[in-house]
């Protein structure tokens, strides 16, 4: 699919009308990396789902280098195209981490039927940024990079498209919590309790800013709860999905 004259990586499951769940992979994530978990979903709801690579992941087309501290906003900014050129105009955007941040941001300007974010992030905490300089040692000295290649055809541009803005000093003032007074769909928030990212102090934010927001802390779970509680995920998906108008 074209947009914005790069070719995205797309994947279409089940029923192609209706609403539609879209899903927005994580920082350093893409088709593949979600695995089997939007079929099941898809399976679950009955409805039908678009999973897409960003540009730069998976085999997107890589976008300029350095990716700005804004990234995040731009990708929001895109995804409105991506939707239109997709067909897809009632969407239930289901975020992980960044997804889940661009999802917010996207969700504050534009109408859509539900939001389920999944380890977001509304602003920047140390212990999250320690995480982020850890994989950037991974990355350079360890085993990160090869493990990343299986998936990105540019690891390059997919790892430091990420971790070059995190690491930024200027994004130590990233922070989205104006946008979630904005969001006028329902939201569920599903957080790890041991997520290394990211903290309950998010899904305090949220749940205090925005409207309409339920919430689930998962135990024995870390920043992806599709993979470390798939049941549990899967479920609580499931029952907000079905919970709609």
């Amino acid at each position: 699919m074209k947009v914005d004259g790069l070719e995205i990586e797309t994947q279409r499951i089940g029923s192609s009308t209706g609403p539609t769940l879209v899903f927005l992979h994580e920082g350093l994530g893409s088709i593949g990396q979600w695995r089997d978990f939007p079929r099941k979903v898809s399976q679950a709801t009955g409805l039908g789902a678009f999973v897409y690579s960003r540009a730069g992941y998976g085999k997107s087309d890589p976008l300029p280098m350095p990716r700005p501290v804004t990234y995040m906003h731009e990708e929001a900014a895109r995804l409105p195209q991506i939707l239109q050129t997709a067909g897809i105009g009632d969407a239930i955007l289901v975020g992980h981490s960044d997804g889940a941040s661009i999802a917010i941001l996207y969700a504050a300007k534009h109408p859509c039927r539900g939001l389920i974010l999944e380890a977001p992030h509304v602003f920047t905490e140390e212990a999250g940024l320690r995480s982020i300089e850890k994989a950037r040692e991974a990355y350079e000295n360890g085993e990160l990079k090869p493990r990343l290649a299986r998936w990105h055809q540019d690891v390059d541009a997919a790892f430091w498209g990420w971790n070059g803005p995190w690491l930024h000093p200027d994004f130590r003032a990233w922070n989205i919590e104006a946008s979630l007074p904005d969001i006028g769909a329902p939201i569920l928030v599903i957080q790890g309790v041991d997520d290394e990212y990211g903290t309950r102090a998010q899904v305090d934010a949220i749940a205090g800013k925005a409207r309409r927001v339920q919430t689930l802390l998962l135990d024995k779970c870390g920043h992806a709860p599709h993979k470390d509680q798939p049941e549990a995920t899967l479920q609580a998906m499931t029952r907000f999905v079905q919970s709609l108008p």
